[in-house]
């Protein structure tokens, strides 16, 4: 009886190393992973302008942007620190992606309009979002998936469709899409990022970061 009572607990003992390992293997992988999230995003910053950092000034239209997940009416939600104080759009305009430091907008499609610094005649849009392997629950279901992307004019009554494309979750998690007839003729002080669905999630969808690329405007002459 006691030696089957000492190999049972030598074998309870082994199982709790090989957990603890286990637990230690994940948590160097997901440091790995932000490592080379962060690397990979540094890379892109240098290869291109990026008209939609906060720090050079551009901001988010709130009156046009939809509204930020509301987790109170979530139990579950409740008992997560993530959503206590849920992260503001202007999330996604700061280089800043580590695990659960997105923009949580409410169900699985909405928009945000992003006020440039400056007139721009855009190229090119980068979406971001954590991998699979980054994501504290293993799963990368709340990434926005159909996206379209909208030059609009400053008063917000007339929207020029600059392109459609998927956000593609099984691939690298920096996706730079080139707009249609880049550069565009006429420059843009705002853009609009229009979620069309995600990956499975029906509560929110996050979005981490959004670049917008292209060249600055010249200045209109006075007349």
């Amino acid at each position: 009886m006691n030696a089957l009572l000492a190999e049972q607990t030598q074998q309870l003992q082994l199982l709790v190393e090989a957990v603890a390992q286990l637990r230690a293997e994940i948590s160097s992988a997901k440091k790995e992973a932000n490592q080379a999230v962060s690397e990979t995003a540094s890379e892109v910053y240098v290869q291109m302008s990026d008209w939609a950092l906060k720090s050079s000034g551009a901001t988010i239209d709130l009156q046009r942007t939809s509204e930020t997940y509301d987790c109170k009416e979530n139990w579950g939600c409740r008992v997560l620190w993530f959503f206590r104080t849920a992260n503001p759009p202007d999330t996604i305009l700061q280089p800043d992606v580590s695990p659960e430091n997105c923009w949580p907008l409410q169900g699985h499609e909405g928009q945000v309009v992003i006020r440039l610094p400056a007139r721009v005649h855009l190229t090119a849009v980068t979406v971001q979002h954590i991998s699979k392997e980054a994501s504290p629950s293993g799963t990368v279901i709340s990434a926005p998936r159909d996206i379209a992307v909208f030059g609009v004019d400053a008063d917000g009554e007339e929207e020029t469709l600059l392109g459609t494309f998927m956000y593609d979750v099984a691939e690298e998690a920096i996706q730079t899409f080139p707009l249609k007839n880049a550069p565009l003729p006429r420059a843009f002080s705002y853009i609009k990022l229009l979620v069309k669905s995600n990956w499975g999630n029906p509560a929110y969808t996050c979005i981490y970061r959004v670049q917008v690329h292209g060249k600055m405007a010249k200045p209109e002459s006075l007349n």
